[in-house]
């Protein structure tokens, strides 16, 4: 078996022993590397090139069910068997699912070093269709979820504005009442949404009353083909296929019914959200570290100059093996965190 460039796999796939991983993991990320590989991977640089991903891989993903690891663990057991989910490819069934499966998928579904690609088909379903799970009404989850979660529409996380952006209290785009209490009416713009162009909803922050945290709210506004809404791309660097969008909300109607959860709760369910959403970045971007870094140790090894290649130069060595270190000390760090939430109850896991 050849040998895997130093630093380009993680220690637990390089024949090191590992705590953390049982033979459900293993088994997963076999079959996951297979289908990422032939239907992402292989082609997303040429796809980020172009700037593109075409529409059939979203729908190749969906009818795979292989948008559904991107959601948090444990997974919607309840809703997912309700639409006929049973397994993921045909590996390991939703009810067993854990928070190594979830850190597995991220891994392997970033490994070209791209995040345009897979931020394209998983960013939308894995950050903005949790809040509805979580606090959505009964009634709303009955309207939206099954075409969601089998992948038939799409949806986006909109919370950063062209004024806002950590600072999710300092929101402006407003969400006021109509006189009969019937609908919101939406006045505001969104920046850098992620799967905005292609969305038919957005889980949108919205402000429902006064200033500050206390006065956000979370709320499924219509996209597509809606009067009043208005979206263009925005072109940044690195995520060139990922939809990155402005929306401006002129007088957007929303009835009352899209609201997610309670009025004056935005705060805490988007802080909330962000958990699940800043440790599946962490993996990613730990994975993108990964690529560099072996890219960098694999042409070290071949480039040449005074006579030797690089890599015999002590100084290289020194450097590629420091950020090796650096490297393998933040995955152990993200294997522990995941593996702390494998063990947590949801909301101990939440918090």
């Amino acid at each position: 078996m050849k040998q895997p460039i130093p630093f380009s796999e993680p220690p637990a796939l390089c024949g090191l022993p590992s705590p953390y991983y049982n033979q459900s993991h293993i088994a997963w990320r076999r079959a996951c590397r297979s289908f990422i590989d032939e239907n992402l991977t292989q082609h997303a640089i040429d796809w980020e090139r172009d700037g593109f991903v075409p529409d059939n891989v979203f729908q190749k993903f969906a009818s795979a069910n292989m948008l559904v690891p991107s959601l948090p663990a444990p997974l919607p057991v309840e809703w997912l068997k309700k639409l006929g989910v049973h397994n993921v490819l045909d590996t390991v069934k939703v009810e067993n699912w854990d928070y190594i499966h979830t850190a597995i998928y991220t891994d392997e579904i970033t490994r070209s070093g791209l995040q345009g690609p897979a931020a394209s088909l998983t960013t939308g379903y894995s950050y903005a269709i949790p809040p509805i799970l979580k606090f959505g009404s009964q009634q709303l989850q009955e309207r939206f979820l099954p075409d969601l979660l089998l992948g038939k529409k799409r949806i986006c996380i909109a919370i950063t504005e062209p004024n806002t952006g950590s600072d999710v209290a300092g929101i402006q785009t407003i969400a006021t009442k109509t006189s009969d209490g019937k609908q919101y009416v939406v006045n505001g713009t969104k920046k850098w949404i992620t799967n905005g162009l292609w969305s038919s909803y957005a889980t949108m922050a919205v402000r429902t009353s006064g200033p500050g945290p206390a006065g956000l709210s979370l709320l499924l506004v219509p996209l597509l083909d809606q009067p009043g809404v208005s979206m263009r791309k925005i072109k940044v660097a690195g995520h060139l296929t990922s939809g990155t969008t402005f929306i401006e909300l002129d007088e957007v109607r929303v009835p009352v019914e899209n609201l997610i959860g309670q009025e004056g709760q935005g705060t805490k369910y988007t802080m909330t959200n962000f958990n699940h959403e800043r440790l599946t970045i962490a993996i990613g971007v730990t994975r993108q570290a990964r690529v560099a870094l072996a890219a960098a140790f694999e042409y070290c090894l071949q480039r040449e100059a005074f006579g030797k290649t690089l890599m015999e130069q002590p100084v290289v060595r020194h450097r590629l093996a420091k950020a090796g270190a650096l490297l393998e000390s933040q995955w152990a760090w993200i294997e522990q965190f995941v593996y702390q939430m494998t063990k947590l109850g949801k909301v101990e896991a939440d918090v």
